[in-house]
């Protein structure tokens, strides 16, 4: 409050002087003006002269410095924008590797502080900008080999069945070869457009209530030719549960989790299936007697694409990799969570959770 104090009576004085050099400096040029043209004017009328001169000066004189220091700022703001645009120009011809450097604006103004602020912004959005970048590239790579190695398969067994010596065994074996690899082509393309509706929010989002338990139990019942045939125990604990959901696209989530638990245990395994209600939540549970996922793979699970097991071959337990994806897709459009517990010989157990 002291300091306030004394810098308006600095400020007054300072005011007030300057005032009075520019009335004085009006008195001295109209008096030189008098004796210049040899005539004198009344006193009232040199007042009068003299004061409107003196505002004259005051306002010339104050447009002229602030016309000379506004013009300066206004160079030392363009000059901060300056590496901001130069950035912005090169992110928008692809280069995200552009970072500003904020050592150049110095200061603590709030200008500085606000030019500061918007350096992190345009640093953040490239940064962002080329983890994006990288995953598309990625994907594209991707989905090339996924939907190369089918067609190389087809092309391949195509040229042999040309081959007039064959058998009708071998014949009938490379049919059903390329019978198998133009059904994986075909998921693959099915799930691409399937991921990408998803992501680019157009698919139908049509939740109703409608009941869980009984959607859930069906798919097991749909499913059991593959889990009697690896003569697989099935613990099942279905709680009755209605839930205000997509029906539809919570059914791929429980047949991708059943599928994978099915494919992945061996004879003679067993899954458990658990539905239940915590608070006002949901969980879903489906644990499993199988391989077992290595911990430095689990973090990787839902990428697109991503497969823990590399060796497994195409025809085998090989999938698209887009599975899990789907699933984590649809159940976080629903507000609830997917997460994956494994050890490598053990099992695997996934769990969902979601508001009921």
């Amino acid at each position: 409050m002291k300091n306030r104090r004394i810098q308006g009576i600095i400020w007054f004085f300072a005011v007030m002087s300057f005032l009075t050099a520019m009335f004085t400096l009006a008195y001295f040029l109209t008096d030189w003006i008098y004796l210049f043209i040899g005539h004198r004017p009344s006193p009232v009328v040199i007042q009068l002269i003299n004061s409107i001169g003196g505002l004259l000066l005051t306002g010339l004189i104050v447009s002229l410095l602030t016309r000379i220091f506004r013009g300066k700022l206004e160079d030392g703001r363009v000059q901060l924008f300056v590496p901001i645009i130069d950035a912005l120009q090169r992110m928008a011809k692809g280069d995200f590797s552009v970072r500003v450097d904020k050592s150049f604006q110095g200061g603590g103004s709030p200008d500085n502080n606000i030019i500061s602020d918007l350096i992190d912004s345009v640093n953040q959005a490239a940064v962002e900008l080329n983890q994006m970048e990288q995953m598309r590239q990625e994907f594209i790579s991707n989905v090339s080999h996924e939907i190369q190695s089918p067609l190389t398969s087809i092309r391949g067994f195509a040229q042999a069945l040309q081959n007039n010596h064959l058998n009708a065994d071998e014949r009938k074996h490379y049919l059903n070869i390329i019978e198998t690899e133009s059904t994986r082509l075909s998921r693959i393309t099915e799930n691409l457009l399937k991921l990408a509706s998803l992501e680019s929010e157009h698919v139908k989002f049509e939740p109703k209530p409608y009941r869980l338990d009984k959607q859930i139990r069906d798919l097991i019942l749909a499913c059991e030719p593959q889990w009697s045939a690896k003569n697989i125990d099935m613990d099942v604990s279905l709680d009755e549960l209605t839930v205000t959901a997509d029906e539809d696209l919570l059914s791929q989530v429980w047949i991708n989790l059943l599928h994978n638990s099915i494919k992945f245990t061996p004879e003679n395994g067993k899954i458990g299936v658990a539905l239940c209600r915590e608070a006002e939540n949901l969980r879903f549970e489906i644990r499993d007697t199988g391989i077992g996922i290595a911990d430095e793979h689990q973090a990787h699970i839902f990428e697109r694409f991503y497969k823990a097991d590399k060796s497994r071959t195409r025809s085998n337990n090989g999938g698209s990799g887009l599975g899990l994806s789907i699933a984590q897709k649809i159940v976080r459009m629903h507000n609830g969570t997917i997460t994956a517990e494994s050890k490598v010989g053990v099992g695997t157990r996934f769990m969902v959770v979601m508001p009921a």
